[in-house]
């Protein structure tokens, strides 16, 4: 009976990710993490299915259309989470009450969107949340996005932080008489970077039947993120736009509380814009709102956004749990790095490689591996005997940069050799007691 072959294949939108890249991936979620704990954020799971009512009706329209859907074997309604901040509003509603307020968490964990794959987008992908529950004040908004801040800036990424705040437009449109047609407006809006003024403007005209007059009201307040305005003169003109409503005067005074607070933070200027043209699609945003962009790669799009999110809680209990947080888009980080060539083929997480030449020296290398390990570096050795030319290929392939050579000649003098991988050079008669300090300070010095 001839053997049946399955052609080994990948669903759509979604992807294996080699060591090349799980490596770097891991990196980043070491660095955010001790970031996160850094600020007293601590770490939090949830399932990656929920009751589909726990899910639906809480992002958008079209998020509702994206989300992986179906019954279970035991008939019940269940779905995959689509992000971790609505699944954070269930988990609050249950457990607040033994942990308390504020509640700072972070969360790293795949979500799934079935939505058309695109460059940096894919339908299962990494997000790491963080979210500060149980406070209203404006500092916690500044306190997410430093956190943003240092947790990019720890991993070497250049970005602009971009911010907003909702209830500045929100008391615009009241001004306009047009709140009635805010949500419409405000996803828009924050398509305009995508569709261009002519289409938002179109949009605003057909969906929110509003009048030239009042579309050209809202593209003058567009307009206040060009880059040749500073921050200070931008919340000077949301002051006369947005007039004497009360919402969108606290829109403008939450604002210059962040911004303040972020510059105590060690936010500079260089790093920080407000962008009054960003919304934020999903309906639970109440105040302020990111974006964050990649200095070296803008066009891939934001790479981490949140905002405010007061209501939420509230479809799960009665209790008022005003929230804010944000979400690094980790695969999408990895996407930019891949396309900006920082992604290296080194294929393992060991630094240091130790081949076996001959069978009496084996203990001993495994000995010294064993040293080595016991001292913070990561090793992976031999698995047989044989050739020293064949193991050291294995070993640069795999992007190790050094070898530790010990044979059953330098068994006898007591002796090892250390091989550069990268550049060919050999350093031997080394005494295998110093082994592990002279990599030790090798490898610290390459770091």
């Amino acid at each position: 009976m001839a053997k049946v072959e399955i052609e080994p294949r990948v669903l759509k939108g979604f992807r294996d990710t080699l060591p090349s890249t799980a490596i770097i991936r891991q990196r980043l979620i070491r660095t955010f993490e001790g970031i996160f704990s850094s600020f007293g954020f601590a770490p939090i799971d949830t399932p990656a299915l929920e009751y589909a009512e726990i899910l639906l009706g809480k992002g958008s329209a079209e998020t509702d259309k994206q989300t992986y859907r179906f019954a279970d074997l035991g008939g019940r309604d269940v779905a995959l989470r689509f992000d971790l901040t609505v699944p954070l509003a269930r988990f609050a509603a249950m457990h607040i009450e033994e942990l308390g307020t504020p509640f700072k968490r972070y969360h790293i964990a795949p979500v799934w969107r079935a939505e058309k794959p695109q460059r940096g987008r894919y339908r299962e992908f990494i997000q790491c949340d963080f979210d500060i529950i149980g406070s209203d004040s404006a500092l916690a908004d500044a306190e997410v996005l430093a956190l943003v801040y240092r947790a990019l800036t720890a991993a070497e990424i250049p970005h602009t932080l971009r911010i907003n705040n909702r209830s500045v437009l929100n008391g615009l449109l009241e001004s306009l008489g047009a709140k009635d047609h805010a949500v419409t407006i405000l996803r828009a809006i924050d398509k305009l970077d995508k569709l261009g003024e002519d289409a938002v403007r179109t949009e605003l005209q057909e969906g929110a039947a509003l009048s030239s007059g009042q579309i050209d009201q809202i593209f003058a307040y567009l307009k206040l993120s060009a880059e040749h305005l500073t921050n200070g003169a931008i919340v000077s003109e949301l002051k006369t736009l947005v007039g004497t409503t009360e919402r969108g005067q606290l829109g403008v005074q939450q604002l210059e509380t962040v911004l303040s607070a972020l510059s105590a933070h060690g936010v500079g200027d260089e790093n920080l814009r407000i962008d009054v043209s960003i919304a934020r699609g999903l309906d639970y945003y109440t105040g302020t709102v990111f974006e964050t962009r990649m200095k070296e790669l803008p066009a891939i799009g934001s790479i981490c956004s949140g905002g405010r999110y007061d209501d939420l809680a509230s479809l799960y209990t009665k209790r008022r749990l005003p929230g804010v947080g944000g979400s690094i888009g980790l695969d999408r980080v990895l996407g930019a790095f891949e396309e900006l060539g920082k992604i290296s083929p080194r294929h393992s997480t060991a630094e240091v490689f130790v081949p076996f030449l001959d069978q009496s020296a084996v203990a001993k290398a495994l000995e010294i591996a064993t040293a080595l390990r016991g001292r913070g570096i990561s090793v992976e050795s031999s698995l047989e005997v044989g050739s020293l030319g064949h193991q050291l290929k294995y070993a640069d392939r795999k992007g190790i940069r050094y070898a530790l050579i010990v044979g059953e000649r330098e068994l006898q003098n007591g002796t090892c050799a250390i091989n550069d991988l990268s550049s060919g050079e050999q350093q031997g008669e080394i005494p295998l007691a110093e082994a592990s300090a002279v990599l030790a300070a090798r490898l610290a010095g390459t770091k």
